[in-house]
């Protein structure tokens, strides 16, 4: 019998069971039935945070391609010659933006390919949405987000959080970096010299063009990366990437010794107009060490770090806990998922992707569910971009938690309704925003810029 008959089973017997035995199968038939289908990445459940559902503008979509003329080419580097082709680097640019209802209209279906385990071929998949391709833009101007996936990765398996950000007021535009395979290990270094270079690329095409059209303010922007994308993001947002690291020794012909401390290049790969900047499993820590000893002290806007405690892919002390402690002159935060691993930052699984661990292991925590891990993270997001970006203080609340873990928060009282949000305020402890029982297996560190040298 299928899991869908099993389920169906369950249902039509369930008043033939003993009470206790039915509450048994009634959990278990919860975790053996599909969530389901065609559920958009973007809307939460009622175990949700606060923060974490959408917000009150429609979503639009369109797709736009940049081009970054006479780009040194590191896989066509020629060691006999000492010389890399330039070729224009094609950028498409997925934006996500507060538009105007589009009642009846047919909702984004967005899709990618992601590298199978050799030597099988890449795996398509499709995600549904909540956006309107080519909705009208809604009001404006409005703070502009940029997205960095991690390696291998697409927008289109990020969709939790950019069109839940354009629903509250965001312009979020997410870079399809076209990265080799993850599985060809020869190509690693192209990556690690283009993420911040596109990143810096974009944020400063976008500042300009997007201005233009009244639908950004450039002056509020900010930074999301997730692994790969994390290292880029980080680089962009100021770190000083230190030319004897052993990844940029790794980069053939000194490629990227240009834009490292003291390269001509440093400073053009430094976003303006900086406000926040989100770095989820960052890469960049040992053994890359990609910003040496102090490199990391070089940023100054705001940082919200997230990790998993058990990441054993970019590790957590020397990525997101190495950040916290290194970036000394920035106001940061680090939440850390307690046991989970270093895949915290993409959409659930979709269906094409569950037929082997290899695919599903692209979304899927071993120990956390991916709902609820997108849940989570979107509502700190959404705090404190609010806070940084638009200035709106009263998120403060979400992030000065009043106790560093959160399953030590008390709330004495029992007469609030089971599914009510705690308010974090007097005697009530658990994290504001967080239901009663539901804020477990977290940590949430912060620390203020220091302001001496």
């Amino acid at each position: 019998m299928t899991i869908l008959g099993r389920c169906a089973a369950s249902r039509r017997n369930a008043t033939a069971l003993a009470p206790a035995l039915l509450l048994a199968l009634a959990a278990l038939s919860v975790g053996l039935c599909p969530a389901r289908a065609g559920q958009p990445p973007s809307v939460f459940g009622p175990d949700a945070p606060q923060l974490a559902p959408l917000g009150p503008w429609p979503v639009g979509v369109e797709k736009i391609t940049l081009v970054q003329p006479a780009q040194p080419d590191v896989l066509a580097y020629d060691p006999k010659t000492h010389r890399a082709p330039k070729r224009n680097r094609v950028l498409p640019v997925d934006i996500w933006y507060p538009a105007r209802a589009q009642p009846g209209a047919p909702r984004a279906v967005y899709s990618a390919a992601f590298p199978a385990q050799p030597p099988a071929p890449p795996v398509r998949f499709t995600v549904p949405g909540i956006a309107v391709r080519g909705a009208p833009f809604a009001g404006g101007p409005y703070p502009l987000v940029i997205v960095s996936h991690g390696y291998s990765n697409a927008p289109a398996a990020m969709t939790w959080l950019t069109e839940n950000l354009a629903s509250k007021g965001y312009v979020v535009a997410a870079i399809q970096h076209d990265d080799p395979p993850i599985t060809d290990r020869a190509a690693f270094v192209e990556p690690v010299l283009r993420r911040p270079l596109d990143i810096a690329f974009v944020a400063a095409t976008l500042q300009r063009t997007l201005a233009a059209k009244h639908w950004i303010d450039p002056d509020r922007t900010a930074l999301i990366g997730y692994s790969m994308g994390g290292y880029g993001v980080l680089t962009a947002a100021g770190a000083v990437l230190d030319p004897d690291s052993p990844i940029a020794k790794a980069v053939p012909g000194g490629l990227l010794e240009p834009y490292c401390r003291g390269g001509a290049l440093q400073s053009s790969i430094k976003v303006a107009h900086l406000r926040a900047v989100v770095a989820l499993s960052p890469a960049g820590g040992p053994p890359w060490d990609a910003w040496g000893s102090g490199g990391l002290a070089a940023i100054r806007a705001p940082l919200l770090l997230i990790n998993g405690n058990r990441d054993h892919t970019v590790g957590y002390r020397r990525a997101g806990l190495r950040v916290f402690k290194e970036a000394i002159h920035a106001p940061r935060y680090l939440l850390t998922f307690e046991e989970a691993g270093h895949d915290i930052g993409l959409d659930p699984a979709p269906p094409q992707m569950r037929s082997s661990l290899w695919n599903i292991s692209w979304f899927q925590d071993p120990v956390w569910n991916t709902r609820r891990v997108n849940a989570i993270n979107v509502h700190f997001i959404t705090a404190f971009l609010d806070l940084y970006v638009k200035g709106e203080k009263r998120f403060a609340a979400y992030l000065d938690v009043r106790t560093m873990h959160a399953g030590r928060g008390v709330w004495p009282h029992d007469h609030a309704p089971f599914s009510a949000y705690s308010p974090g305020t007097g005697d009530i402890t658990v994290w504001k925003g967080f239901q009663r029982s539901f804020a477990v297996g977290l940590t949430l560190q912060r620390a203020p810029a220091e302001t001496r040298r």
